[in-house]
């Protein structure tokens, strides 16, 4: 990298899409660092080449990294704040630890380019990697998630995403990267829908067709938005998310894949205890009443920068 120049971060802050796959993946043992390294360094150019097949796709890679895989494959030194989920238990609530070494987040306008290039992800990884988990999400009418509520609606823009999701001069050696933490949520919709509308939006925190926060003189303690608005210094901190739907009609199987970036994973941290243990304590987030975190994931990821010159290690 040029004296003075920035480093290139990933597509962290690209536009939203309509599709989605999220890979989770585990090394195996025998995966070496001569032949991880080449496909990190080729992965910029195996996302162009399925981009050409299909043009105004609006096709991104994001590929992250778990707390040992970065030690098995780069060593040190280490991004600052990379270490793994830590799991939250209250009660009944429990926001698990899963396993999870590799993590891409691969989207586009359409389904075939994201399948395309997981297929060609998966075949330079054959012998390398177990799949830990693999969801296909879909953007959900205007942008709703499964239990009827705009998903979202609150993300940073711009500048301010930036800000809120790159790594900066706090930690000099893995600027431009970003950490984000995964969660797989699976809804227990026929309860969620039981509920009558106004107690739905109380428990969101906005209204259902209009996607109107609510007022603070009515919006309980409880409400989602309350519970996962993180105020630093007089200033609200925000992360990106890239939230997903998922599931399967046949199975009655129903979820959310809530996927967070921000600069350090700190914050997102704050806001799932605040979810689970509650602020104060037993003060919960009522949306978990009606959906269970079945995965739970630490990834950092890289400045493109870093990943391009990968060989020249």
């Amino acid at each position: 990298m040029p004296s003075g120049s920035r480093p290139v971060p990933q597509a962290v802050v690209a536009p939203l899409t309509r599709a989605v796959i999220f890979l989770t993946l585990k090394l195996q043992p025998k995966a070496s660092k001569p032949e991880l390294l080449p496909f990190y360094k080729d992965l910029s150019g195996i996302v162009r080449a399925v981009e050409q097949r299909g043009p105004g796709g609006d096709l991104s890679c994001i590929s992250g990294f778990g707390s040992a895989a970065w030690d098995a494959i780069f060593g040190k030194p280490r991004p600052a704040e990379l270490h793994e989920f830590k799991e939250v238990i209250a009660g009944k609530r429990k926001a698990v630890s899963t396993p999870g070494d590799l993590f891409f987040h691969i989207r586009a306008q359409r389904m075939d380019l994201c399948f395309e290039l997981s297929a060609q992800i998966m075949g330079r990884l054959d012998g390398l990697v177990t799949t830990v988990d693999e969801v296909q999400g879909f953007r959900y009418f205007d942008n709703r998630d499964l239990i009827g509520f705009v998903d979202g609606t609150e993300n940073p823009r711009g500048d301010e995403a930036a800000e809120a999701t790159l790594v900066g001069r706090e930690d000099p050696r893995f600027e431009g990267g970003s950490y984000v933490i995964v969660q797989k949520y699976l809804h227990n919709l026929k309860g969620w829908n039981k509920l009558d509308e106004k107690e739905q939006e109380r428990i969101v925190g906005r209204t259902k067709l209009t996607d109107i926060e609510l007022d603070d003189s009515v919006k309980p303690k409880y409400a989602h938005n309350a519970l996962t608005k993180v105020v630093e210094h007089g200033k609200e901190v925000k992360i990106l998310r890239d939230n997903m739907s998922f599931g399967e009609a046949g199975k009655g199987e129903y979820g959310t894949f809530f996927i967070g970036y921000c600069r350090t994973p700190r914050i997102t941290e704050e806001m799932i205890r605040n979810m689970f243990v509650g602020k104060p304590p037993g003060n919960y987030d009522k949306l978990l009443d009606y959906s269970d975190a079945v995965t739970g994931c630490l990834f950092f990821v890289p400045s493109s920068t870093f990943l391009d010159g990968l060989g020249e290690a």
